[in-house]
């Protein structure tokens, strides 16, 4: 959530950044929060100078407790005062209400860094690794997986509907063994601490870290308001939430491995086939809690753990600087690394790894001790390390040779039993 306090010192700056994430009508909705603003603002001035008068003349009724005439005028003008102030209490209340709904729908400013532009054409490649298959003989992981007998469409269509799999066999194994190696290769190699979190959260959680209210439509609510996470970083962010951590805590570098849930609304005919977006998935997912002056060259880290992953698996890849129209809604900076998936001849996203300022921790209340003994907002990074369900993908498809076998990456065997081929 933006700053109110810098909304009402920076205000151009503001409306010139949401036009930036293409926002609609910025100044509109900017001027309209700055009235709601000014007014919660008056009417708290006007309580706490009732209360004041009320505080006053409370401690003059000692004094008159012989004098009847003057002890009931008084009290009759703190009952007065009081429901006086409880009036102002209740419009303060609203309007407080009002404009954090009204700041809730704004996204993050867009940091310095971050190319312009309206979308993803308009993102900025930083550089490649790997040798990319192109010879157009590949079969794509869902022809190849079915070919096997190890991915099942067709019955996860029967037990719960499009976009779900049933993954069997190897490839059943593969992802078992695709989180373990992930979670070892971010604790030993990286210094992520490990967390087993929960996948079911309560809605102030969803609004910590911005998936409410703006993208109700996206997430599974269950009949008790509490939701399905869509990724892990839902759970570890909110860990720091309504608390202040000490300065000698940070940073915190946290890794999960969970199922994640998405309803997929806006994606209707889009990647329909296969592994590529479903609505039940397995995702690692790093998270970095950090002050705020040490969050860009906490990115540079994170990105770099992410890619170690893709390096150790030996799987071409790019990373991406994404634009101002196409980073997500809590971010000011974000690098993709995509995937090279032979069969589309095209990268595909496989880990979006951002930086969201103190945007989330306004939003959670999430504070850390300073050496000033402040209490400042902390800053929060997350990352996928990787989404598993995609990295199958990339492995059935790179890792697929001319007779239709498939190895398994050399850092994956020791976790495979030591086979070589799935």
């Amino acid at each position: 959530m933006l700053n109110i306090k810098e909304i009402r010192t920076n205000t151009n700056y503001i409306i010139e950044s949401l036009k930036k994430r293409n926002f609609d009508n910025p100044e509109k909705i900017i001027n309209q929060i700055l009235k709601i603003d000014k007014n919660y603002r008056e009417d708290l001035e006007k309580k706490e100078k009732l209360l004041g008068e009320r505080n006053l003349i409370s401690k003059e009724l000692a004094n008159f407790k012989n004098n009847k005439k003057k002890f009931n005028e008084l009290s009759t003008k703190v009952s007065s005062l009081k429901n006086e102030i409880t009036k102002l209490e209740n419009q303060t209340n609203e309007k407080l209400k009002l404009l954090n709904n009204q700041l809730m729908v704004l996204p993050n400013t867009p940091h310095e860094d971050v190319p312009i532009g309206k979308d993803d054409t308009f993102n900025k490649e930083i550089k490649k690794y790997g040798e990319c298959k192109s010879d157009g003989k590949v079969l794509s992981h869902e022809i190849i997986g079915e070919k096997i007998g190890q991915l099942d469409f067709e019955t996860a269509v029967k037990i719960s509907g499009s976009r779900f799999v049933i993954l069997k066999k190897n490839i059943a194994k593969l992802e078992r063994a695709l989180v373990n190696f992930m979670i070892d290769t971010h604790i030993n190699d990286s210094g992520y601490t490990e967390y087993s979190v929960p996948v079911i959260v309560n809605e102030n959680t969803m609004y910590g870290t911005g998936q409410l209210p703006k993208f109700k439509d996206d997430q599974f609510q269950l009949n008790n308001d509490q939701w399905l996470i869509p990724t892990g970083e839902v759970s570890l962010t909110n860990v720091v939430s309504n608390s202040i951590v000490e300065y000698d805590k940070l940073p915190l570098r946290m890794v999960t491995a969970t199922s994640c849930f998405r309803a997929e609304a806006g994606a209707a005919g889009k990647d329909t086939k296969g592994m590529i977006r479903q609505h039940q998935f397995t995702k690692v997912e790093l998270v970095s809690i950090i002050q705020p002056e040490f969050r860009l060259k906490e990115l540079d880290r994170l990105v770099n753990c992410a890619e170690l992953i893709l390096q150790k698996l030996n799987l071409p890849y790019r990373v991406v600087l994404l634009s101002s129209g196409d980073m997500g809604f809590s971010a000011e900076k974000t690098y993709d690394l995509e995937v090279w998936l032979p069969s589309q001849k095209k990268y595909r996203e496989i880990s979006s790894c951002s930086s969201c300022g103190t945007f989330q921790a306004n939003r959670m209340k999430a504070r850390y001790k300073s050496l000033d003994k402040k209490n400042n907002l902390l800053a929060t990074l997350n990352g996928s390390g990787l989404a598993v369900g995609r990295t199958i993908v990339a492995i059935l498809e790179n890792y697929q040779s001319k007779d239709g076998k498939i190895a398994v990456p050399d850092v994956l065997k020791k976790y495979m039993d030591g086979i070589s081929y799935l």
